[in-house]
This record gives structure tokens, sequence and C-alpha cells, in this order.
């Protein structure tokens, strides 16, 4: 069996309460385009640009679970998390808590979207 490096990440899948509203924010976040219509048990908001991926926005059909399993790390260049850390709040987020010194390759700041799913805006220092 030969082993492939052809994967790529095609589209993050996401319960939501309200689809098409939680749709709109990651778009706005991410700079996608929400599929036009008026499901309101379905959202896709496309990718940003070619091998950038999707997000696909499925209404929730249980209870929110206690805990979050897994999350996305967005990665800006050095010196603008701060800033978009901001925008991300005046788009409905909520700014959960920053790591800045924990490791120095990194820092990043947790956040929820609007509907609590928890993701990270990080920054990675330029190579001296």
């Amino acid at each position: 069996m030969s082993s492939s490096a052809s994967i790529t990440l095609g589209a993050v899948n996401v319960e939501a309460d309200a689809p098409r509203a939680l749709a709109a924010f990651w778009a706005q976040l991410l700079g996608g385009t929400v599929a036009p219509g008026d499901d309101s048990e379905f959202a896709y908001v496309s990718a940003r640009e070619p091998g950038g991926f999707a997000m696909f926005f499925q209404l929730r059909s249980d209870a929110r679970p206690d805990r979050q399993g897994q999350h996305l790390d967005l990665t800006v260049p050095w010196g603008t998390r701060v800033v978009e850390v901001d925008r991300a709040v005046e788009l409905g987020a909520t700014h959960r808590w920053d790591v800045l010194d924990e490791v120095p390759w990194v820092q990043w700041s947790t956040l929820s979207d609007p509907e609590g799913n928890l993701f990270c805006i990080a920054e990675h220092p330029p190579a001296t």
C-alpha cells in the first residue's frame, strides 16, 4: 500500500442553533461567501481562496455538549493578532483569554463565536 499526501481540508462542519446566522459571522470573519438560499437548517460558506477551507453549518440535532472536543486555530501575521481579535469581537465573537508566554513560537487569543464555539487567533514571531 502506498502513501499519498494529497489529502486537504475541504470543509469544517458545525452544528448550529441558527445555521445561517452563524454562517454569516464566519463568512465575515474569514472572507468567504454564504451560499444563497433561505433554508433554515443548512448554510454553506465558500472558501475565501483556492486551497482554503469551506464551512458547512447544519441545524443542531442534540443539546450542545458540555465540552468542545476540537476547535479552529486561525493564524494571522505577526503583530496583527490584537487587531484581528478586536475585529472578531466587533463581528459578535467573545474574547475569552490570551496566552502570550507559554511557548516562544506562538501567542494566541481564545475566543468563542456567537453560539459559543471556541476558536483561537494565533501569531507566530518572525524567524530570526
